[in-house]
């Protein structure tokens, strides 16, 4: 991590090049288009530079509007954005790599992209039905292809110089050990959902051992139950901070060493997920060890299809 006055400010180091990854991210798995402008907008105007896209959410061309309006008034620059976007499992094949990193870049608007991710590790039928399902109804996987193929395709995408890293999401360790083993260009960054009720400890070593970002999503848990931000570990230490629980959880995403994603559509949560305090050895050695509840809330690393774990 690069010194920092806020921990806002705090930027990841990308292991292939001379930039930076700021830790602070803003989802934009927003489904109505006009809504996601509006939260883009915001985001903007309250200081999140790192915006997390996908062609899966069906709305990039809304977000590169934003995109296009702030830095056609000159109010950001693009040297000053880092955009990430994915490619979704019905893309894995290697000849459909390229065609679908060149749609995103021509819905968001752009010449290059900051990062690409494999959206993740499970290949569906290759075509335009992004959740394709056999005579059964169940998931159709495609077994003509390989993740270490498709890792392969992405790897060509950084030798053409307009990808300046690549890596994976919702991965897996092992997984994620086997890309490494293999490849020529390791991954620069993963996504995975991580909170304080499901740290991934063991991951974000190797992760660090490796000089891979861990990017937490879901850092606040998804408001589901049973709830990250009732915790009271974290309860109690928001109030001894004088801040929310979710600006706790946020700051201990960032200061463990990982990067965050935390969507809203709400201005003052926007603005409040942007506002965090440093917290103590005392606090991240209490949080570490004081909370015990483990908990996954999308089994989307299991299956490739993003949905709740239900919980009765």
């Amino acid at each position: 991590m690069e010194n920092i006055t806020a921990l806002r400010d705090t930027r990841l180091k990308i292991q292939h090049g001379e930039w930076s990854m700021p830790a602070a991210g803003f989802g934009t798995l927003i489904p109505d288009s006009a809504e996601t402008k509006r939260s883009v907008k915001a985001a903007l105007d309250v200081g999140f530079r790192h915006y997390d896209c996908a062609e899966r959410y069906r709305n990039e061309a809304a977000v590169g509007e934003v995109f296009q309006e702030f830095l056609g008034a000159g109010s950001v620059r693009r040297e000053d954005l880092f955009i990430t976007t994915k490619i979704w499992n019905t893309n894995h094949r290697p000849e459909r790599v390229k065609p679908a990193f060149d749609a995103s870049m021509r819905r968001l608007g752009i010449d290059y992209v900051d990062c690409y991710l494999i959206h993740t590790p499970f290949a569906f039928r290759p075509g335009d039905e992004q959740d394709p399902r056999n005579a059964d109804g169940a998931v159709d996987y495609d077994d003509g292809v390989t993740l270490a193929e498709t890792w392969q395709a992405l790897e060509r995408l950084v030798d053409d110089g307009r990808c300046r890293a690549i890596g994976l999401s919702d991965i897996t360790l092992e997984k994620l050990q086997d890309i490494v083993q293999g490849a020529r260009i390791k991954p620069a960054v993963i996504q995975v959902e991580s909170h304080p009720y499901l740290p991934e400890w063991e991951l974000l070593e190797y992760c660090q051992e490796q000089g891979i970002i861990l990017q937490a999503f879901a850092p606040l848990g998804h408001a589901l139950e049973p709830r990250v931000l009732d915790e009271p570990v974290i309860q109690a230490i928001a109030q001894r901070l004088g801040k929310t629980s979710a600006q706790v959880a946020l700051a201990w995403a960032i200061q463990r060493g990982t990067a965050f994603l935390t969507t809203s559509t709400k201005l003052p949560h926007i603005q409040s997920n942007f506002d965090m305090s440093a917290l103590t050895d005392a606090d991240m050695r209490e949080i570490r060890e004081g909370i015990t509840t483990n908990v996954r809330f999308n089994n989307v690393v299991e299956t490739g299809v993003p949905g709740f774990i239900p919980r009765f």
